[in-house]
C-alpha cells in the first residue's frame, strides 16, 4: 500500500523572534521622524541629494510596513482555506520592497541627470548634518536586521533598504564636503546618480531571488541533486520521482517526493523515519511529504502516464 506522510516538526524559524518585532516598530518609527526633518531641510537648503534621500527613506518605510506585515503573516496559523498559512506573503514582501527600491533609485538617477545641466549652489553645511543623522539612523536601523538577513529574505530586504539608505547619507555627506573644499556645485547631483547605481546593482540579487521564489523555484541553498542523491542512499531505496522543493516562506522550504523501495524492504516506516531525519539535519527542509511505492506501481503512474524516475 501507498503511504502518505507528512513530517511537519516543530519550526524554530529564525524570522519568528518577537525580537525581530521590535525591530520593525522602532526602525519605522526613526525613519519617520528623520523623513520628515530630512525633507524640511532638503528644501530648505535646495539640495536634491537631501529631498530624492527623504523620497526614498518614506518609501522604505512602506516597505518596513510591508516587511513587518509579512513577518507578522508568518505567525498566523493554516486554516481549512489556506492549508500553508500565509508564508507566502513574505517572499511576496520581498520582491515588492526590493521593486520599490529600483524604481526609487531610477526616479533619483533621471532627476540627477536632468539637473546635472542646472547645478546650483547648496548650504552645504546644513546638508552635511542633516545626512550625517541620517547615517546613524540608518545604520543603526540596518543592524536591528543584521542577523535575521543571513537566514529569513524578507528580513533580508528590509536589512538592504537601511544600509541602501545609510549608504546614500553617506554619499550626501561626502558630497557636502567636497562642495565645501572644491566648491564643485554638480558634486550633489553626481553624487546621487553614483550612488543610485551601486544600490541598483545591490538590490539586483535579491529582486531575482523573491521573483524565482514567487515562481516556486528551488531556494538557492538547496541543490536538487544533492537532496536526490540524499534520498536514494538510503536503504532499499531504488528510485525518486517526482520530486519538489520550493519555498513557503522566506524561512521555510518543503519537499515533495515519490520512493520506489526495493520489495525485500519490509519496514518503510523506517526509511521514511529516515528520509524525514536526512532531509532535516542536511538541508534544513522540516515540511515533507513522502510517498512509498513498489518498482511495479511506479512503472504505472496513475492517470495513464509513465512516472519520472531518477535513479
Amino acid at each position: 500500500m501507498n503511504n502518505d506522510t507528512h513530517s511537519d516538526h516543530q519550526h524554530n524559524h529564525f524570522s519568528a523572534s518577537s525580537g525581530f518585532g521590535r525591530a520593525f516598530a522602532l526602525g519605522i518609527g526613526l525613519n519617520v521622524s528623520f523623513v520628515i526633518i530630512e525633507a524640511f531641510y532638503g528644501w530648505r537648503t535646495g539640495s536634491l541629494a537631501l529631498m530624492a534621500d527623504a523620497a526614498h527613506n518614506l518609501s522604505d518605510v512602506g516597505g518596513l510596513l510591508l516587511a513587518w506585515a509579512a513577518f507578522a503573516a508568518t505567525k498566523l496559523r493554516a486554516n481549512r482555506r489556506h492549508t500553508y498559512g500565509w508564508r507566502r506573503g513574505s517572499i511576496l514582501a520581498s520582491f515588492i520592497n526590493a521593486t520599490f527600491l529600483i524604481v526609487a533609485m531610477i526616479w533619483l538617477a533621471w532627476e540627477a541627470i536632468q539637473r546635472l545641466q542646472m547645478a546650483s549652489a547648496i548650504e552645504a553645511g546644513t546638508v552635511m548634518l542633516v545626512a550625517g543623522i541620517g547615517v546613524v539612523i540608518n545604520t543603526a536601523t540596518a543592524w536591528l536586521f543584521l542577523a535575521g538577513s543571513k537566514h529569513d529574505l524578507n528580513i533580508r530586504g528590509a536589512f538592504l533598504h537601511m544600509a541602501a539608505d545609510a549608504l546614500v547619507s553617506v554619499g550626501v555627506v561626502v558630497a557636502g564636503a567636497l562642495y565645501l573644499w572644491q566648491g564643485w556645485t554638480w558634486i550633489d547631483l553626481v553624487g546621487s546618480l553614483l550612488i543610485a547605481i551601486i544600490v541598483l546593482v545591490g538590490t539586483g540579487s535579491l529582486f531575482k531571488r523573491s521573483l524565482h521564489l514567487l515562481f516556486d523555484g528551488v531556494p538557492d541553498d538547496i541543490d536538487l541533486d544533492e537532496v536526490q542523491q540524499a534520498l536514494l542512499m538510503l536503504p532499499g531505496v531504488l528510485a525518486v520521482h517526482d520530486l519538489h522543493v520550493w519555498a513557503m516562506g522566506t524561512s521555510e522550504n518543503a519537499i515533495t517526493a515519490h520512493l520506489v523501495l526495493a520489495d525485500e524492504q519490509d519496514d518503510s516506516d523506517m526509511v521514511l523515519y529516515q528520509a524525514n531525519e536526512v532531509l532535516s539535519e542536511k538541508f534544513g527542509i522540516r515540511h515533507s511529504v513522502l510517498q512509498h511505492e513498489s518498482a511495479r506501481y511506479a512503472a504505472n503512474c496513475p492517470g495513464g502516464t509513465v512516472c519520472e524516475i531518477s535513479s
